[in-house]
């Protein structure tokens, strides 16, 4: 009986992922389908594609990004946010999760940096994110520190971490995109990456 559970366990774990994600896509088209139907349809009566709605919605969003990129709307959308940076609850969660948010928008290359964090003459190493190459802009006696780097490291199983300030010669940079790190961080590195499919074949022809 065991290797029928470890078969069901291997084929629960496989579907779940799948199952989710195609529920989650399934409720924004069917929702961004829905705002569309409400929106257009006083417009253009009863024609209507399928799709549209996913159209008008990435239209929308393209639109909002090019809104919020011109210099006269950041003080618009400081008032805007006002609200959510104000009030002491809505305040943390609002903070962190534009922080986080943030930190994939496009920035600099050497900003967004995957790194190997080590002490000098210690053995053990922890995968973490660079967020900032120099401490020019913080609080003082942050930026009194030189040739630092700030590096987050990630917690396996949630979401949070710590920030630390290492001399940038503690860090190694390593072959990982960001989305790569957090994504093996967040389930403790137990899958297998593209480093493990590309040495396979050159052990099995070692053997």
């Amino acid at each position: 009986m065991k290797p029928i559970y470890q078969y069901f366990f291997r084929g629960l774990i496989t579907f779940l992922p799948l199952a989710l994600t195609v529920y989650v896509l399934f409720l924004f088209v069917t929702w961004t389908e829905g705002v569309a139907m409400a929106i257009i349809r006083p417009v253009i009566g009863d024609f209507y594609l399928p799709g549209l709605g996913i159209l008008l919605g990435a239209g929308l969003i393209v639109g909002l990004g090019f809104f919020i990129s011109q210099p006269s709307t950041a003080r618009l959308l400081s008032w805007v946010e006002l609200p959510f940076t104000n009030l002491p609850v809505v305040k943390s969660i609002y903070s962190s999760l534009k922080n986080f948010a943030d930190y994939f928008a496009p920035h600099e290359k050497d900003a967004q940096q995957v790194v190997l964090l080590r002490m000098p003459g210690g053995e053990l190493s922890i995968v973490g994110l660079v967020t900032r190459q120099s401490m020019k802009g913080l609080a003082r006696g942050l930026n009194e520190l030189e040739d630092h780097v700030a590096v987050y490291l990630p917690m396996g199983y949630m979401i949070g971490g710590y920030t630390v300030f290492v001399p940038r010669s503690w860090t190694t940079p390593i072959d990982m995109t960001v989305e790569e790190a957090m994504r093996s961080a967040l389930i403790a590195f137990m899958s297998s990456n593209r480093s493990d499919k590309n040495s396979a074949p050159a052990r099995a022809s070692e053997s």
